[in-house]
């Protein structure tokens, strides 16, 4: 009786497949469809799987992820800010709100509709003996809202130029989440210091509270990293006279948004290592309720 002839292994996953080649993990039969490159040899899909979710994904200095080099968080707050922009104009009637109003020497747009609702203003009506508006009011959205809002397309221009340049790069050192935190809580604290500075009836609006902070935070994110900050500084003094120099700039909310935003970089960059993310939280967290305490008084003292 004739022995058969020894049958060709066939592939797990294409049983009409032949095929030589194993997976060096598994030691499975795959074909050229199956076959993913290794380090050493090749592996089948399942194994290839089973060891992405066994590998640690990879995290910044800071703890945040690497998809942040892509610049996600700053291309969409840019577009958020230019779309508000473009409703801006939409909803304006007098035909400044693109250039023409006082602002950077008539350069920069006037206030429209859309400004006067979201900017910061503390407490004051927009008629006389009218509906009284503004934070102490309980429009405590407008500590959010300001920072997406602009005085015409230079005020933009200007703001989203910063943004782009500093977004970017820190983006990519703190991770998606921690940069939006940064930039969110920088703002917020720059729009808060306008509410506690400026006069009741003075409304402000620009994503400056938020840039400067970002100022302060590249300047404290390379220093924890050993780089060379020489070369940050010289534009920050410049910001900062350009801030006391021009007529129409909110003095409070670049100050305000400037020594915020180093703090919540401050919290972010020397977090202790073992327990960094709970340690960056906390920090984040306390540093809004002091912010949340500090309108809380001045609301009291404006209805006062």
């Amino acid at each position: 009786m004739s022995e058969s002839p020894p049958t060709a292994p066939v592939c797990y996953r294409h049983p009409g497949r032949e095929t030589y080649v194993r997976c060096t993990r598994c030691d499975r039969s795959i074909c050229p469809d199956c076959m993913r490159e290794a380090s050493v040899g090749h592996q089948c899909p399942e194994c290839v799987n089973e060891g992405r979710r066994s590998v640690r994904p990879a995290r910044t200095a800071f703890g945040g992820g690497i998809a942040g080099r892509h610049g996600y968080v700053t291309k969409a707050l840019i577009a958020v800010n230019v779309l508000l922009m473009v409703l801006s104009i939409a909803s304006d009637r007098g035909g400044d709100a693109a250039a023409g109003g006082s602002g950077f020497g008539g350069l920069a747009g006037g206030e429209t509709p859309l400004t006067r609702w979201g900017g910061v203003l503390g407490y004051a009506s927009y008629v006389p003996f009218g509906p009284v508006h503004g934070v102490a009011a309980g429009e405590w959205y407008r500590l959010f809202t300001a920072m997406f809002l602009h005085y015409g397309l230079l005020h933009l221009l200007l703001n989203m130029w910063a943004l782009w340049v500093l977004g970017r790069e820190l983006e990519g050192a703190l991770g998606r989440v921690r940069f939006l935190a940064l930039y969110l809580i920088a703002g917020l604290g720059g729009n808060v210091a306008v509410f506690l500075f400026s006069a009741p009836n003075q409304s402000t609006v620009g994503a400056s509270t938020a840039t400067f902070g970002l100022f302060a935070a590249i300047f404290v994110i390379m220093r924890r990293l050993g780089h060379n900050t020489s070369s940050i500084v010289p534009v920050l003094v410049v910001n900062l006279v350009f801030t006391f120099a021009v007529p129409g700039i909110s003095i409070p909310g670049h100050l305000g948004g400037l020594a915020v935003g180093g703090l919540m970089a401050l919290v972010l960059a020397y977090a202790p290592r073992g327990w960094r993310t709970l340690a960056q939280a906390t920090g984040g967290g306390i540093i809004l309720l002091v912010l949340l305490a500090l309108v809380l008084v001045r609301t009291a003292v404006l209805l006062g």
